[in-house]
């Protein structure tokens, strides 16, 4: 896929779990389970994967466990031995240095895009976190993420995105600050780069549906958010494929009053059954182990370890959890599970 079929696939919109990482008990790599929960995305109907991005846990990369290239591997071999063509992004982490050793693995794996985190580099510059980038989008083309602070991202200025836009290889942005104000920075700093090649994806699991459904006015110019890439649509993706294109006929064909009220009432939905599973009320710290729970509700997943013992449910998380299916508040609307 080149990048301006890449462009094109983006700009429709779609679909893009976060992958999680599925473990034995022993806290190895389950690579049966790992190989079907890529399948089962696939068939749920997703346009692309991410992997090696926060869901799929961080410590990947750590020398001592050294899944990173193996989870990679594992995804894209998936992907091509089914008969679907997913977009594949893979998450790009660390300084410089690394940053570009990951961009070239993944553009070797036959990825299409990286998803640059920036946290790694918490006391640059906005210039320096700017090349930075354009060193990394010489290897692969970039998906630029807005990270909110609360798990470890920075707040960036409207004049940062507005340069970040700049930048040739950049061929989407997840918004994800959870914050409309910054928000609404990126959506303006696209428009006024006139980059109408730029795809914009959400990643605010506060606010999902809201995102999906706005019409963004920038002077002449309207923009749309036109998909997601969540780890909130890593369970019950199915659904999420479902509520996508409910989002995409809204832009595009007049719809009655009542549509879109219901439409409001699934946002506030979606947003409450992320708080119990991201474990909001904890600064998400039982986030991932939210979505395992689910995963291990669905079949999915065997159970929720991951590879920090101490990563588990938050007190009262389960709870909150529990609560959520009894009173008929699915993660996903139309969805009912037994806890």
């Amino acid at each position: 896929m080149d990048i301006i079929e890449l462009r094109r696939r983006l700009a429709e919109g779609h679909v893009i779990p976060a992958h999680p990482l599925a473990l034995t008990a022993n806290r190895k790599l389950d690579e049966h389970r790992q190989r079907g929960l890529t399948q089962y995305y696939l068939d749920a109907g997703a346009g692309g994967l991410a992997v090696g991005v926060h869901t799929t846990q961080f410590a990947i990369r750590n020398p001592a466990i050294d899944l990173f290239e193996p989870v990679l591997s594992l995804a894209a071999e998936t992907a091509r031995l089914s008969d679907k063509d997913p977009i594949l992004v893979g998450g790009i982490c660390g300084q410089t240095r690394q940053a570009m050793q990951e961009a070239s693995l993944l553009h070797d794996l036959g990825y299409h895009a990286g998803l640059i985190s920036l946290a790694a580099l918490p006391q640059a510059s906005e210039e320096e976190l700017l090349e930075h980038c354009r060193q990394v989008s010489g290897i692969i083309p970039l998906f630029g993420f807005y990270l909110q602070p609360a798990v470890g991202g920075r707040v960036l200025s409207y004049a940062f995105w507005r340069r970040f836009a700049e930048i040739s290889a950049v061929v989407a942005i997840k918004i994800a600050p959870f914050n409309r104000y910054q928000t609404l920075d990126v959506i303006r700093a696209v428009a006024d780069a006139g980059r109408s090649d730029i795809a914009l994806y959400t990643g605010n699991d506060d606010n999902i549906v809201a995102d999906l459904i706005t019409p963004f006015e920038v002077g002449d110019r309207t923009l749309s958010i036109r998909g997601g890439l969540l780890g909130h649509w890593a369970f019950q993706t199915e659904q999420a494929v479902a509520l996508l294109q409910r989002c995409h006929d809204v832009q595009r064909i007049d719809v009655s009053p009542e549509d879109l009220r219901d439409l409001l009432r699934v946002n506030v939905e979606v947003t409450a059954a992320n708080a119990a599973v991201f474990d909001a009320a904890n600064n998400f710290r039982g986030c991932i182990p939210g979505i395992h729970e689910i995963l291990r509700r669905q079949g999915l997943l065997d159970g929720i370890w991951c590879l920090d013992e101490a990563e588990t449910l938050s007190p009262g998380q389960l709870d909150e959890i529990n609560r959520l299916f009894q009173a008929g508040v699915p993660p996903a609307p139309g969805v009912r599970f037994v806890p």
